[in-house]
């Protein structure tokens, strides 16, 4: 195998159909290309009750400092209609410059092109002055339980430690070197529960229907906007996703009603700030809602998800500026330093080290016909290639 070569690397991962929480043969693909390159490759299988075991990798070449790490995942979403595809989800056809594939962008593409770049510093250079690893995750597009926190918990337990971290999630919206992400919003869930009385439509007074409560508490909770931005985020933005009465019938009120909603917040707010400022506007809406005149307050219980994610932001110069030049030398592009999007697996390694995310263009993520240029394959290396010399430039000043 050619690792040097980011489309042929890329092609292997395709045809190995890993849909989470499937193997589907690319890590192990992957353990066969980084293991001549001098890497020492670990399987690490996570569990958890109520979830699927996880199977995950770990290398790494060298012993000392400093540590660059390089994380990203093998798992992919599932195909959709595999018919709709116009070249088939795990083939890796090439047609008109562009390889197709579930993966392609989203993150295969990422890790095809940083194990060639690794494989060409090598083979230029000798191993580094330091360390490089892959922390690599089934689990990322999943539950991402068994996937990266524990992986890198595992590790930190054997005595691991990282000076930087670069994710190769796609982050550019429209060409290479529009975009590196050096932080994340915050993501909170929770479900709110308003509780009624079951009734006959026709005979209201002897009901108290939960609709009109659940309709306060959810305007309560989108207006008036949390906050109006800060000079690295963008405005904290809670959406409702979901009503449900669980009610077929017309002529009855419902006993109960619920609502799901997300927030993506920004660093005016921590996760125990937020949820006292939410839980501030139910109370304050459930004692004054207009929908129920002469009603008591709207009776509700609130739920929150497990496992919030927490607003962060990636300070590290010597990390942002190798990442920056290497795609400004490389494209001829100074790249935006964005906060922008969802969470991703940086929200667990920002626990660790300083992270950064850079990737290939993701308009076709999670589409039908996934594809990505062979041209940004090439580009894609040769600034990752760049970056490590760089970075380990900078590391050793």
């Amino acid at each position: 195998m050619t690792v040097t070569d980011p489309a042929a690397n890329l092609a292997t991962l395709i045809r190995c159909p890993s849909v989470t929480p499937a193997e589907g043969g690319a890590l192990s693909a992957l353990e066969k290309m980084l293991k001549p390159l001098g890497f020492a490759v670990e399987r690490v299988t996570a569990s958890e009750d109520g979830t699927p075991d996880i199977e995950n990798l770990y290398a790494r070449l060298g012993t000392a400092g400093p540590h660059l790490m390089f994380a990203g995942h093998t798992d992919v979403v599932p195909i959709g209609d595999e018919a709709a595809w116009t070249h088939g989800p795990f083939s890796a056809d090439i047609a008109d410059g562009e390889m197709y594939g579930r993966g392609a962008v989203d993150m295969k593409g990422g890790i095809a092109c940083f194990a060639a770049a690794a494989a060409r510093h090598i083979e230029k250079n000798g191993k580094p002055q330091g360390s490089i690893s892959f922390l690599i995750t089934g689990d990322e597009e999943g539950p991402a339980i068994n996937g990266t926190a524990k992986l890198l918990e595992w590790a930190a337990a054997k005595g691991e430690r990282w000076d930087a971290c670069l994710v190769g999630e796609p982050t550019n919206p429209d060409r290479l070197g529009d975009m590196i992400k050096i932080g994340r919003r915050g993501s909170l869930s929770g479900t709110i529960t308003v509780h009624g009385v079951q009734g006959h439509a026709a005979y209201p007074h002897l009901a108290d229907s939960p609709v009109r409560g659940i309709l306060a508490l959810t305007q309560a909770l989108m207006d008036p906007p949390f906050d109006s931005g800060t000079d690295d985020f963008q405005p904290s933005n809670l959406e409702v996703t979901t009503i449900d009465v669980a009610n077929k019938a017309v002529n009855v009120i419902p006993a109960k009603a619920s609502a799901c909603f997300n927030i993506r917040f920004n660093d005016t707010w921590s996760v125990d700030s937020l949820k006292t400022e939410i839980i501030a506007r139910l109370d304050r809406a459930s004692a004054e809602s207009v929908l129920r005149p002469g009603r008591p307050p709207v009776r509700y219980d609130i739920v929150w998800s497990e496992r919030p994610s927490h607003v962060f932001l990636t300070r590290n110069n010597a990390l942002i500026a190798s990442l920056s030049d290497a795609v400004q030398a490389v494209t001829g592009r100074a790249p935006t330093l964005s906060t922008t999007g969802g969470t991703s697996d940086a929200r667990f390694i920002k626990d660790y080290c300083p992270v950064v995310e850079f990737g290939l263009v993701g308009q076709t993520m999670h589409m039908v016909d996934e594809r990505v240029a062979i041209a940004d394959l090439e580009t894609l290396t040769q600034i990752y290639e760049t970056f490590i010399s760089r970075w380990f430039g900078h590391a050793a000043d």
